[in-house]
């Protein structure tokens, strides 16, 4: 299982702040993700960083996931575009 913690835009698309996700790759967890939450999470998502265990991946855009592999019980944050400074 992959430990998804959402943020922001993010996390109000879906309704929540965290969930457990079974995903072997990235481009399974944005599938999964996609499926589960829907066509607005999907577009937010489209506009998320992922950092798989503390370090940037390639975000999700549908069509041209990258296939990043996720281990057992790795964190995968999903952190939309932040303002300010």
């Amino acid at each position: 299982m992959v430990n998804v913690r959402l943020f922001a835009a993010a996390a109000d698309a879906a309704g929540t702040d965290a969930l457990a996700v079974n995903a072997a790759s990235t481009g399974e967890l944005c599938d999964a993700l996609r499926t589960q939450f829907g066509a607005e999470f999907s577009q937010v998502l489209a506009q998320c960083s992922l950092l798989v265990a503390g370090t940037r991946v390639a975000p999700c855009v549908a069509g041209s996931d990258a296939d990043v592999p996720l281990g057992a019980n790795v964190t995968v944050d999903v952190l939309p575009p932040f303002a300010g400074g």
